[in-house]
């Protein structure tokens, strides 16, 4: 009972300390911003990096805390920004407030992406280990050309869409959304840092809260022992189905609001490169740790746009980045060194805290 309740609490402490790093780290830019002391292009970063941090602790659902490797997260996160454009497009006379239409465009892209995910997930979540990788790398692959190749736009006799320009004829007056291996053009941008901010609490108030329930304890007890798990009645393939399914969800809300940020997506947005980026955001940030998640997908976006004035050697610095960092997580001695520092922090933290909480009840 006394372990349990100090896991509990430990778990709790965790879970309070990424979301206040969250907050403050929201309120400095904010205050930053209201004084003019941005510029346009650390702008620009605010909302792919909400984007990435998201997309970095759904994709950690999956692989770190389900174990099950997953090659083709962009594929959702295209899905998403996609089927966001088209609802963003499609609601522009019904819903004039922008907040409200961003909200239906990214709702609207992380339930296709979940239905997709779990129509996917069906046929996929049979295999494992490499084979599992193999697959969902080639759905990604798959759903990148799929969209390559859409056309949809809107007329004055409704929406359209087909897969070739020969069967996609519009009316007078009408206007693509979707114009093939053009992308989606003339997008209006609805995308903002506070939207991207609501993202990063709902993705990890949803994870978080997930992972600490009954379900998450199963999910960790298939990822831990497959047959021990199942020779206690856990349904493995439901309890799997489930993370990949809410993975896919938050993967294709971040892509609808990734989507809105720009005037123009192409599907090469949404190829290998960008799975794999996120699949790196994961493993250094800590398989399984949230927080890990977070700090990652913000310094790895951050660091080669920071280093853009190198030209050609920008590129390399950030692959020794990568594998230095790499070397020092799987060190024990540093691992040892650094999980001394970060409950000094959060004991530090905690402790703020508390005393600010003693002090209103007093």
């Amino acid at each position: 009972m006394a372990m349990k309740t100090l896991l509990k609490n430990k778990t709790t402490r965790t879970n309070g300390i990424t979301y206040l790093v969250v907050i403050a780290v929201f309120a400095v830019m904010q205050v930053l911003n209201g004084a003019g002391l941005l510029g346009s292009s650390v702008k620009g970063y605010l909302v792919p990096i909400c984007v990435y941090i998201s997309l970095a602790v759904s994709l950690n659902l999956l692989v770190g805390i389900c174990g099950e490797l997953s090659l083709g997260h962009a594929g959702f996160m295209g899905i998403g920004a996609f089927s966001g454009i088209v609802i963003a497009a499609l609601l522009q006379d019904t819903i004039p407030n922008d907040v409200m239409r961003l909200l239906c465009a990214m709702v609207g892209g992380g339930i296709l992406a979940g239905v997709v995910g779990f129509l996917i997930g069906i046929p996929v979540l049979r295999l494992r280990g490499d084979y599992l990788a193999i697959v969902t790398l080639a759905f990604g692959e798959i759903m990148k050309n799929i969209v390559g190749n859409l056309y949809a736009g809107i007329d004055a006799q409704g929406f359209h869409m087909a897969i070739s320009t020969s069967k996609m004829k519009l009316g007078e007056g009408g206007k693509y959304i979707i114009n093939g291996p053009l992308g989606a053009t003339g997008v209006q941008k609805l995308a903002t840092f506070t939207m991207g901010f609501v993202l990063v609490l709902f993705t990890l108030f949803v994870v978080q809260n997930l992972v600490n329930s009954k379900e998450g304890r199963a999910i960790k007890a298939v990822r831990d022992n497959r047959i021990a798990a199942e020779s206690v009645g856990i349904n493995v393939t439901a309890f799997r189905m489930k993370a990949f399914v809410v993975s896919a969800f938050l993967a294709g809300m971040a892509g609808a609001l990734f989507g809105l940020n720009y005037s123009s997506v192409t599907a090469s947005k949404f190829n290998f490169n960008t799975s794999i980026n996120i699949l790196v955001f994961v493993v250094l940030g800590g398989m399984g740790n949230i927080l890990g998640s977070v700090i990652s997908a913000t310094v790895l976006y951050v660091l080669p746009e920071a280093m853009r004035g190198l030209q050609d050697y920008r590129m390399i610095l950030y692959a020794v980045v990568l594998i230095v960092v790499m070397l020092c997580t799987w060190s024990p001695k540093f691992k040892e060194k650094l999980s001394i520092v970060s409950e000094k922090i959060k004991s530090l933290f905690w402790g703020l805290f508390k005393k600010k909480e003693a002090g209103t009840n007093e």
